[in-house]
């Protein structure tokens, strides 16, 4: 149960980190945060960080093998960033329709998936 609490605890750790870091580029679009001053931009997007790390933090403690999980650090980070790629990858469907997705970002999708593949290969 805690790979599967790691996974959805890391879930929901980059929609949050995603909306902090990209998400004020949608107010501006809005024309909602088009004059704010930068520090207020930062401010706002510290604030949505701040709920990533409360989410980041456990996820990384319960899913790590030493603290009886089922992940090595290097794979809670890989599993961590295929995460973030596809909370991303949807962010920017559902928010911003002009960008696209051509071959190469497929290409990069299928290397995520073979890096997934080799960190959780046995080596001996």
């Amino acid at each position: 149960m805690n790979g599967i609490y790691t996974v959805l605890l890391l879930l929901g750790s980059n929609i949050f980190m995603t909306f902090a870091w990209y998400g004020h580029l949608k107010l501006q679009d809005m024309n909602i945060s088009t004059n704010w001053p930068l520090y207020a931009i930062i401010l706002f997007s510290w604030s949505i960080a701040l709920a990533e790390y409360a989410l980041q933090v456990p996820a990384n403690r319960i899913g790590f093998v030493e603290n009886g999980g089922p992940f090595s650090l290097m794979q809670l980070k890989v599993i961590q960033e295929v995460i973030s790629l596809i909370v991303f990858t949807v962010f920017t469907k559902v928010l911003f329709a002009g960008e696209a997705l051509h071959w190469n970002h497929f290409a990069a999708f299928a290397c995520l998936l073979l890096a997934v593949y080799f960190v959780f290969m046995k080596t001996e």
